[in-house]
């Protein structure tokens, strides 16, 4: 990768793709709220997505979104505290289900207790 730009270099390089990237948004009582991430190694990250089909294969179809371009939301970002800008993450989070084994997603936090179970009757004393 070269960090220089020739004459016969029709563009220079950029961080990020030109254009307007589809950033997820919180919707808000009157306004939306550009919603930010976590990196794997837990760095705060603003995301954008170069197409709606790859932000919705991410976070879903019924995700709102709005365009902006990578400039604008580094300005918005950058007040909070975050740096990073990463364009079209891939969601590498295991999926949610209802039950698994302690501290695992579905499961209940530690420290409460599970709601209690129905009362089983043996044979012998139903009789």
């Amino acid at each position: 990768m070269c960090l220089f730009q020739y004459d016969d270099d029709p563009e220079p390089e950029e961080p990020v793709p030109a254009g307007l990237l589809h950033v997820p948004v919180r919707p808000g009582t009157a306004e939306v709220v550009v919603r930010m991430f976590r990196t794997p190694l837990g760095a705060r990250t603003a995301v954008g997505f170069t197409g709606p089909d790859l932000l919705a294969a991410t976070l879903g179809a019924e995700q709102p979104w709005i365009r902006l371009s990578a400039s604008a939301l580094r300005a918005l970002a950058e007040p909070l505290g975050v740096g990073l800008l990463t364009v079209d993450p891939v969601l590498t989070a295991p999926a949610v289900t209802g039950s698994g084994p302690a501290g695992a997603p579905g499961s209940p936090r530690p420290g409460t207790r599970p709601a209690p179970a129905a009362r089983r009757t043996s044979p012998a004393s139903a009789a």
